[in-house]
């Protein structure tokens, strides 16, 4: 019996050090092990984006004094598979992300799917006149005008700010003499 094939060597002619650890850790490791091994002369699958994944859409919210804009980066993604919904406490986006890609040369033939749905929750800071809400989709942006209720709308009254020495002249708060 060959002794060689029975040695646990590495790359570099080393052996491992044993060490006491976990045994599902132990067993990641040298799964992990594996799979270096086998799959290293390959090249590996690309990464795919945070979209693809599940992750909800980025967004970008800002508030005026009449009215709430939400926008949202959907690119890839069609307008009929995009649903939005708002009731009293927020503004829900949600859809599928639906990709077939194709690629054929001399010798190969590559074919990708890709599938995702996504949900993304706002909540509202203020009451939302619901009928008048308008969304627009273009060129993979999600753009959403909230306007604000009637009531909803703040009265913005200013208050001048005086610095303290004037303060104290026109309080009489100042040392008599």
């Amino acid at each position: 019996m060959n002794t060689k094939s029975l040695v646990p060597w590495r790359r570099g002619g080393r052996v491992p050090a044993r060490r006491e650890e976990d045994p599902f850790t132990a067993l990641q490791r040298e799964m992990n092990e594996l799979f270096e091994d086998f799959f290293g002369g390959f090249p590996r699958w690309p990464e795919l984006p945070p979209f693809d994944r599940g992750v909800a859409p980025r967004v970008d919210v800002t508030e005026t004094e009449n009215e709430i804009t939400v926008s949202a980066e959907l690119p890839g993604v069609d307008e009929k598979d995009i649903e939005v919904e708002i009731d009293n406490e927020s503004l829900t986006i949600k859809g599928e992300k639906k990709e077939e890609k194709e690629e054929k040369g001399k010798g190969y033939y590559r074919a990708e799917r890709s599938y995702g749905s996504f949900r993304r929750t706002i909540p509202l800071p203020c009451a939302i006149d619901v009928n008048k809400v308008t969304a627009s989709h273009k060129k993979g942006v999600l753009s959403i005008t909230l306007p604000k209720a009637p009531e909803a709308k703040k009265k913005v009254k200013k208050i001048p700010v005086e610095a303290e020495a004037e303060l104290s002249k026109a309080g009489g708060g100042g040392k008599k003499g």
